[in-house]
């Protein structure tokens, strides 16, 4: 387990990440994190829970609607 402490940036407050958190989220200074409460907590993570919903969608009409997007796609 790895205790972090928060710090005062300006009139905010700031979590320093390290480097072995930043590789294992796979993200580097600059990127976004999304913040996600869950049943056991919250939870960081580089990936738009937003967008994934979205592609879920899209999937599902590309596999019922396969034929007719074959159609367009010519």
């Amino acid at each position: 387990m790895t205790s972090l402490k928060l710090k005062a940036v300006g009139n905010s407050t700031g979590l320093i990440l390290p480097k072995e958190i930043l590789s294992k989220l796979h993200v580097e200074k600059g990127d976004d994190l999304y913040v996600i409460e869950t049943a056991s907590g919250i939870e960081l993570t580089p990936y738009d829970p937003e967008f994934g919903r979205q592609m879920d969608a899209a999937r599902k009409v590309m596999k019922h609607r396969r034929n007719v997007l074959r159609e367009l796609a010519k």
